[in-house]
């Protein structure tokens, strides 16, 4: 096979055909169809079985293709996608090598760098690739580090605006439900209130303070819910008065926390950067694909959740507002789902990322989920991948559940499954030897996976990404769509320079002078506690 084959549209160069017989690869190039892709794949194996280079490898395909890609990192691996050298000279690898790892080899790192170039080179031409398709892959869309709660890559500003939904979300109910249930649940899970939607107090409030200013066309942020939870537009929850339903004392501690945590010195680059829209991170202004990797292997895990979970909510109100699609214009991918998805708890993150597995399809979003940990997956819910890629596993329990979740993808699609071949494919799979099983196909293959056209440096430090991605200069926020008077009245103003409005006690009644004609004419009103 040539290399215009595996370069034609649509195909993804994987690697090449494996005889476990004679336990050597074969000649035969494994192309995957780019729009199997739309059935979602899930891709497991335990540490040290190229999973990590399998899905760069797939992401690397996909960006050539033109497809713009959201890549969620828990680990710090995948910022390795910007570590591309198409002159393969040993200046290039030099300041990406661990020196530690070069004095066990009894090199200097000067010497490590040249063995790592020339490495890299005998590698992808035993692979049938040319250092051209580097430039090619570095070409194809820009490469952005996005690292929330950090100046190490680009600020993301995740919690300066709960902005409102497409019309295409306002006008379906389940849908509103669901978005406004992750947004409030990740940012409870931030304060570490476990707030269940149907019991918590505090989540119905501020589910229902999303909901109304939504469904007016109105962009909130964090500073307009501790406003509201103290005095909320609304006198009623359910039957109950608001008072009997949430005392406004309890209202100002949840108000007092919220504004705690926005105050923290280290939450204020939570608000800097680029808007979190899945547009800007799909695409540049220009319409240049992109791929977006959302670093979040520095937070701590209700941080992480937070992220993981309103990515996924922006990534559905992008999808909902599109054409139906049957070839594969977006993808998403997470290097590691555990915690994320699990088969009993219900995290925010859960309800989002089974809407996208059940409903993207149609809409030519692939979801490609990658862990080491297969037991703590939600296999029914997983049923809805196409294509699994399994690597070599840890245990029998591991085994058990990978061969559960086969079953059941095989059931949804109508295939059969032989669950004897299957487990003997799987007793002797090697490091970077991988098990597909895709719905698609007539029978499952057995595959080594391709030398990826990155460098693969291992996780990278914040001072790494720092280095590969000087932070842009940051985006204004999106300004609110409507503004009434209680609106007006709390929005002393967003610049640094002058403080926000007061949060307020409990029993400490508040009064705004009016507007004037004196003071309507040009400049800002700027309310000030005296």
């Amino acid at each position: 096979m040539s290399t215009a084959d595996y370069e034609k549209l649509g195909a993804f160069y994987l690697g090449r055909r494996f005889d476990a017989a004679a336990d050597e690869t074969t000649d035969e190039k494994i192309l995957y169809d780019a729009k199997d892709l739309t059935t979602h794949a899930v891709c497991v194996g335990m540490t040290g079985s190229g999973k990590t280079g399998l899905g760069i490898g797939l992401l690397e395909e996909a960006a050539i293709d033109g497809i713009p890609i959201i890549a969620i990192d828990p680990k710090g691996d995948l910022p390795n996608l910007m570590l591309t050298f198409p002159k393969l000279r040993a200046e290039d690898f030099a300041p990406w090598i661990d020196a530690s790892e070069a004095a066990r080899r009894g090199r200097t790192p000067e010497e490590e760098a040249t063995a790592t170039a020339e490495l890299w080179r005998n590698g992808l031409d035993s692979w049938d690739q040319k250092p051209a398709r580097i430039q090619k892959f570095a070409k194809s869309a820009e490469r952005v580090i996005y690292t929330p709660g950090s100046r190490a890559g680009r600020p993301l500003s995740i919690l300066r605006s709960f902005a409102a939904p497409p019309q295409a979300i306002l006008d379906d109910d389940e849908a509103l439900r669901e978005r406004i249930s992750g947004a409030v649940s990740g940012l409870l899970g931030l304060l570490k209130i476990d707030a269940d939607p149907l019991r918590s107090r505090e989540h119905i409030l501020l589910s229902t303070l999303l909901d109304r200013g939504w469904r007016e066309g109105r962009d909130l942020d964090v500073g307009t819910l501790i406003q509201q939870i103290q005095k909320p537009p609304v006198e009623r929850v359910g039957v109950m008065d608001l008072d009997s339903f949430f005392p406004a004392e309890d209202r100002f501690e949840l108000a007092m926390s919220l504004n705690n945590l926005l105050a923290s010195p280290g939450f204020a680059v939570w608000s800097e950067g680029e808007p979190l829209e899945a547009e800007s991170l799909l695409y540049t202004p220009e319409g240049k694909p992109k791929i977006s990797i959302i670093s979040i292997a520095h937070l701590t895990d209700e941080e992480r959740m937070f992220v993981v979970t309103m990515v996924l909510n922006q990534l559905i109100s992008w999808m909902r507002a599109q054409p139906g699609s049957r070839t594969l214009r977006a993808l998403l991918y997470m290097d590691e789902v555990f915690g994320y998805f699990p088969p009993t708890a219900n995290p925010p993150s859960k309800t989002p990322m089974l809407t996208l597995l059940k409903q993207a399809r149609a809409f030519g979003i692939g979801c490609v989920l990658a862990t080491q940990n297969p037991v703590d997956l939600d296999y029914k819910g997983l049923s809805n991948a196409g294509t699994w890629f399994l690597g070599r596993l840890q245990t029998e329990r591991d085994k058990a559940r990978v061969m559960e979740g086969l079953e059941g993808a095989s059931a949804a699609a109508g295939s059969t499954f032989d669950r004897g071949t299957m487990e003997a494919l799987l007793a002797g799979l090697s490091s970077r030897v991988f098990l597909m099983n895709n719905v698609h196909e007539d029978e499952p293959v057995l595959f080594h996976t391709r030398w990826v056209l990155s460098y693969l440096a291992g996780p990278l430090t914040r001072n790494q990404i720092k280095q590969l991605q000087p932070p842009a200069k940051a985006k204004a926020a999106p300004k609110p769509k409507k503004a009434d008077a209680a609106t007006l009245q709390a929005a002393t103003t967003e610049s640094e320079d002058v403080p926000k409005r007061p949060v307020v006690p409990a029993g400490v009644s508040e009064g705004f002078l009016p507007i004037t004609k004196g003071t309507s004419g040009k400049g800002r009103i700027v309310y000030r506690p005296a």
